[in-house]
Order: C-alpha cells, then structure tokens, then sequence
C-alpha cells in the first residue's frame, strides 16, 4: 500500500501535494509542527480532503518511529523558509540553516532510518548548487548534498518561480512572473526555448501534479529535475 507523508503540508506547495495525492487516491498524512497555533483548522481542512494529521515533534528518533509505524512509503519535503518572509520578518541567514537544512536533513535520516521508503522527494529551488550564489540557495544546495548523503531514494525538484493564490498576497511575486514569463516568451520566439522553459514559472498545482509523478516513476529515482521537467 501506497502511504505519503508531506511535511510542510500547509505550507503553499505542500497543501498542493497533499491535494493531488487525495486526488490520486493515495492514502496521505499531512505533518503540522506540534505548537501550530492553527492546529484545529489544520484539521479540519485536511480531514475534508481525506488526510490524517500527524504533529511528530522535529526529533530524528521521533520521526523514524512515525514513519514506520505509519507505513510510510513516500515522504515530500515542502519545507523552507522562503526569501520574501525573511526580508518581511528581519531573520538572519541562520533561519536557512535551522531550516532550509537542518530539517530536511533530519527528515532524510530519519527516512533512512524507518526503512521502507520508495522515493524521497525534496522541494529545492533553481540555481541550487555547488557554487550557488546567497544564502538561500546555498543551504538549498547542502539540504540536497545531505539527501544524497542519507541513503534514501530521493528526487531532487529544482523549480523556478512559483505562482498561485497563496494565504497571504504577493503581488510582487506574482508581478514578478508575469515580467519574467513575458520576457522568457519573447527569447523563445526568437528561438531559445530552452531558456524559457528552464526559467519559466509554474503553479503550485502544476507543480505539486509533477512532484507526485516523479515520485511514483521508478525511473526518476536518484534524479535532479529542473523547472522544464516539473510542468
């Protein structure tokens, strides 16, 4: 039996996942943090899409147990602190490392751990990398070094800008993929269609459909997709 587990589940890609898995049929449990202020309505709005809740603590010994006790299968990292919260809230860069890494890192290991895990898919982001430029994708970059690292099937998703009616409004963001898919749609006519689909934008529903797909393909095992394959 198919069973997914989705951390950062009300994140804005995770709550997608968790969609299109229910969608798909697939049995699903959507990870809240413990001290969630939100918590009921967490569970209310997972219970009406047919997903089970789990508030295991961000412990390695904790979350091995949950999910081999679960039996779980599948396992989405969808968390990260992105750039425009830590402008807004004034964080520093150690924010990336408490979480941008050190929580897919543990989640990873712990995965390793539990046993019985087919795919492990993590959320990166493009121009992750050995020589990434910032913090931001720097610890993207060392999340994916400690994937790799733990042993466990993984999928590695490296997505360009993502759009679509998030809880908070970002009108910057939005702004920003429109000027950004207009200028990609104008290099593409003039023939660099590779660089238009490498840095196009795509949609949290879009992008949560092609994570799931990755992560039933027994082929897309120990592979690092770019935005072009996540459409």
């Amino acid at each position: 039996m198919t069973v997914a587990f989705v951390t950062g589940a009300t994140g804005f890609t995770g709550k997608a996942v968790v969609t299109e898995l229910r969608q798909r049929g697939i049995a699903t449990v959507a990870h809240v943090r413990p001290d969630s202020h939100d918590l009921a309505k967490w569970q209310a709005h997972f219970a009406a899409l047919g997903a089970e809740v789990d508030t295991t603590a961000w412990e390695s010994t904790a979350m091995a147990e949950t999910l081999r006790r679960r039996g779980v299968t599948l396992v989405f990292c969808c968390i990260g602190t992105t750039r425009a919260r830590m402008k807004a809230q004034g964080e520093s860069a150690n924010s990336y490392e408490a979480v941008d890494h050190a929580l897919p890192k543990l989640l990873a290991e712990a995965s390793a751990q539990a046993g019985g895990i087919t795919r492990f898919v993590y959320l990166s982001s493009l121009g992750a990398g050995p020589n990434a430029q910032g913090a931001y994708l720097q610890w993207r970059w060392k999340a994916e070094e400690a994937v790799r690292a733990s042993g466990v099937p993984f999928t590695l998703a490296r997505p360009s800008i993502i759009t679509g009616q998030r809880d908070e409004p970002r009108p910057s963001e939005a702004f920003a993929g429109k000027a950004v898919d207009g200028f990609l749609n104008v290099l593409g006519a003039f023939g660099a269609t590779t660089l238009r689909d490498r840095y196009k934008s795509t949609t949290d529903a879009r992008l949560a459909h092609a994570l799931v797909r990755l992560a039933l393909d027994p082929a897309m095992a120990g592979q690092v997709v770019l935005s072009e394959g996540l459409r």
